[in-house]
């Protein structure tokens, strides 16, 4: 099942069936700032300068943060010769169409974005009924980059490579298109993640600015503790992140906790090893009283042995810590799939006996590639049989020698 959202002042292509399109004309990304990186403060000197009295700032405003406006033409409050001129110097909405892909009975939306250079960015939203201990949630998973330089070989994103960065503004209008969809229903946003396509700590200033946007009361105004930000493991960017000192909570993507294995794992451990950036973390635990989680993606007779257990254990013991664990979800050139439940339970009952909180997460979105590790799976392309042949053997040949507890100097094909 797909619905397209289409602002309505652009002649995008694409239709609900075949997804969004490379418009005829797309020659690059539009120079025009998108309207919702703006500082409020900027953006009513603006409308000052322009002529305009400073209850039009007002009404900009709650078009772009506190209705169901899909394009500029939407805020008829403003006079049509303001919104030509609004419309010549910013853009409303970063997004140009977004398709979207329903799972779950209706409680997993994919969304395939397209932004003004042709490029597809992927967020998703994900709806959680109340339970006796619980509200009722509404998460949205948003993309900082298209594509992903990291490489882990378990995920559909690092298949594509790095595109670019995402623009500050690209990145909320993720969140804005997610509010939008929930508005109808009388629901309204509890949390944005950055776990979409991306390393978010790859791309920070924007990452950072597009935070500020999302919790600035002038603008989208959601706490910051419902935010979190993820990464595969960037010191540099956890430590300049510990020195501000946010409310943000902290989510490591670790997967492995022996250098040999988080090497194939996640690439970017030859740079920054585990015990470095689990250091990091902690101190920016200790800076902000913040807990970080840390994500554990649970492949079949990779990391899901008892040793591999005990090493988590021994790495976090102590740090006040919470452990996910990750079914693996299957992703095209692999050749590992998902630890059966019963090894995962154990796994997770050896750590909760130590001490580290943990959970087990149920996988969303499977049936239209949505969950973790998923997005983009599509668009990857479909290598010949001999490269996926090839692909498969280096893993199983790595990750034997790491499961020895070889380290390798191999670089990975992405970086």
């Amino acid at each position: 099942m797909t619905r397209p959202e289409r602002p309505r002042n652009e002649d995008a292509a694409g239709t609900a069936a075949d997804g969004p399109r490379v418009a005829a004309g797309i020659a690059g990304i539009d120079p025009r700032p998108g309207l919702s990186a703006v500082d409020p403060e900027a953006l009513r000197a603006w409308i000052a300068e322009a002529g305009h009295a400073g209850y039009r700032a007002d009404q900009l405003s709650d078009a772009l943060w506190g209705g169901r406006a899909v394009a500029l033409a939407d805020a008829r409050t403003l006079p049509t010769s303001m919104r030509e001129g609004i419309d010549r110097a910013f853009r409303f909405d970063t997004i140009i169409e977004t398709d979207i892909q329903v799972a779950d009975e209706g409680r997993t939306e994919r969304a395939i974005h397209l932004l003004s250079d042709g490029v597809l960015v992927e967020s998703v939203l994900m709806s959680y009924p109340a339970r006796s201990d619980r509200r009722a949630r509404d998460t949205v998973c948003i993309s900082s980059q298209a594509g992903c330089a990291v490489g882990c070989p378990f995920c559909a994103t690092g298949e594509l490579g790095l595109e670019r960065d995402l623009e500050s503004a690209e990145i909320v209008d993720q969140v804005r298109s997610a509010a939008r969809r929930l508005a109808p229903h009388g629901r309204r946003l509890t949390n944005i993640v950055f776990m979409g396509m991306g390393e978010p700590f790859l791309n920070l200033d924007r990452v950072l600015a597009a935070a500020e946007a999302i919790t600035d009361p002038r603008r989208f105004g959601l706490g910051a503790r419902h935010i979190t930000l993820s990464t595969s493991g960037v010191v540099p960017g956890i430590r300049r992140l510990t020195d501000l000192a946010p409310q943000y909570t902290l989510a490591v993507s670790l997967h492995a906790a022996r250098d040999p294995l988080r090497d194939v794992l996640v690439p970017l451990n030859r740079r920054w090893p585990v015990a470095a950036v689990v250091d990091a973390a902690s101190d920016y635990q200790a800076a902000t009283g913040r807990r970080v989680s840390y994500e554990y993606v649970m492949i079949d007779r990779i990391n899901d042995a008892p040793d591999d257990a005990a090493a988590l254990v021994a790495l976090l013991r102590g740090r006040g810590a919470h452990v996910n664990l990750i079914p693996m979800n299957d992703v095209a050139h692999t050749p590992w799939r998902a630890s059966p439940m019963d090894r995962i339970e154990a796994f997770a009952m050896t750590l909760r006996l130590s001490g580290v909180g943990t959970t087990v997460r149920r996988n969303r979105g499977q049936e239209v590639g949505a969950a973790c590790g998923q997005l983009a799976a599509e668009r990857a392309g479909q290598p010949t049989a001999p490269a996926v042949a090839r692909r498969r053997a280096l893993l199983v040949e790595s990750s034997a020698r790491a499961l020895r507890g070889e380290r390798t100097a191999q670089t990975d094909r992405r970086r």
